[in-house]
């Protein structure tokens, strides 16, 4: 397998776990081995703002694989085990512990981690934030005698939280700097209907405002101020600000970095001995105009893991998946198919007034992006349509008596 009988990941998520998974499936027989940080074996992330702290989901669960997987795949998880350091030209990993794994090729997929909040108070016990079990283990012991609630931030994982703990009849406040929600994610008429629906489900919002202090007593939060000289009594703060990509290990490796890991379109970094995938690496995206992207989903680590794992298997590709990414906010499923940030006109399908729409996104005449709200199969055609740049005008895509798959068997067939 193009000469590769040593590969290490570093990194446990789910772009580690699919690039080790994908390389036995492609049929590479030497040691391969995971590095992860974490204690646990590799989990699903995304469920922890939703059904975890609703109580639907377990962390045995979460699993990704049984434990026999590993052991079965001979797979070696180091887990609990830092990178600290990699030694290009004798290609060698070293560990915290002092330990030096030695390397034919070297999968990067250290993640990210979430961006802290730079204000006095931001320490107080109860200040908390989400994106690992043990984040979410805190979260959920907190929550079971809190009446009041403030999230910093108002993306897909501030959202998710809210939605859960209103469930639970507490009162919660969003603090959100832009004038909408998920305003980096999603349309306008998106951003509204779910500002509209979470208000109606007892969320109060703050838009156009940060934070200013945390104030707490007795070394516990008790309440948040902003920057307009409200203040919002809170038992626990939920900061979702968004992420930093981890390219620490890398940087100092003298790896090309800038927002994540820069690869190439087959995601190797400026050393061909080093690959780098999923929420750290920073890729020339064709549907963004081949521009440097980054991108923060579990269909991206996935996708880019399998790629990786072809490319050392001798099925060289480049990495042209479509992007696509879902967030369960109470009873409204979002997909999002694309990258629809900027579009310059959207149209509507279905009805919002009941519950069940589409927006479609174009960017000069282009469809670029379509955000489905419980219209599953509006989501799936969508990726198809994006993903071969399958023709469909505005109006078409207004036109509910217009069959969008058989739109798409006719394109196919022409």
């Amino acid at each position: 397998m193009n000469g590769c009988r040593d590969i290490i990941v570093v990194g446990a998520g789910q772009a580690g776990f699919q690039a080790a998974a994908s390389l036995r499936e492609a049929g590479f027989d030497g040691l391969l081995t995971i590095v992860g940080d974490e204690p646990v074996a590799p989990y699903q992330r995304p469920p922890l703002s939703k059904a975890y702290l609703a109580g639907k989901a377990t962390a045995g669960t979460l699993a990704l694989r049984p434990a026999s997987f590993y052991a079965d795949h001979r797979i070696t998880l180091r887990l609990g085990e830092r990178a600290a350091l990699i030694d290009r030209p004798i290609q060698q990993l070293e560990l915290k512990s002092g330990e030096r794994l030695g390397y034919d090729h070297l999968i990067l997929a250290t993640g990210a981690r979430n961006r802290s909040l730079p204000v006095p108070g931001a320490d107080l016990a109860g200040v908390l934030q989400l994106r690992t079990l043990a984040d979410a283990e805190d979260v959920q012991r907190y929550l079971a005698g809190v009446e009041s609630v403030v999230v910093v931030g108002a993306g897909f994982i501030g959202l998710e939280f809210a939605s859960v703990a209103a469930a639970r009849g507490i009162a919660v406040t969003v603090v959100e700097f832009a004038d909408r929600v998920m305003s980096r994610a999603v349309s306008r008429p998106t951003s509204a209907f779910f500002r509209d629906a979470h208000e109606a489900a007892g969320i109060r919002f703050a838009f156009g405002v940060g934070v200013g202090r945390i104030t707490g007593a007795d070394g516990h939060v008790t309440a948040v101020e902003t920057t307009d000289g409200r203040a919002f009594a809170a038992d626990l703060v939920l900061v979702g600000i968004g992420v930093v990509p981890n390219v620490e290990l890398a940087a100092e490796a003298g790896l090309t970095v800038a927002d994540g890991i820069l690869v190439d379109q087959a995601l190797l970094t400026s050393d061909p001995s080093i690959s780098a995938i999923g929420d750290c690496a920073t890729f020339p995206n064709s549907f963004a105009g081949n521009a440097p992207t980054r991108i923060e989903s579990v269909q991206n680590a996935v996708d880019q893991a399998r790629c990786v794992a072809a490319r050392l298997a001798g099925r060289a590709a480049f990495y042209a998946a479509l992007p696509w990414f879902w967030s369960d906010q109470g009873g409204w499923k979002l997909q999002i198919a694309g990258l629809a940030n900027p579009h310059d006109l959207t149209v509507t399908r279905g009805d919002p007034a009941q519950g069940a729409f589409s927006i479609f996104c174009y960017r000069h005449d282009r469809l670029v992006g379509v955000e489905s709200v419980n219209r599953p199969a509006d989501h799936m055609i969508a990726r198809r349509l994006i993903a071969e740049r399958l023709p469909l005008v505005p109006d078409q895509a207004a036109d509910l008596a217009l069959d969008l798959r058989a739109l798409i068997r006719t394109a196919a067939a022409a």
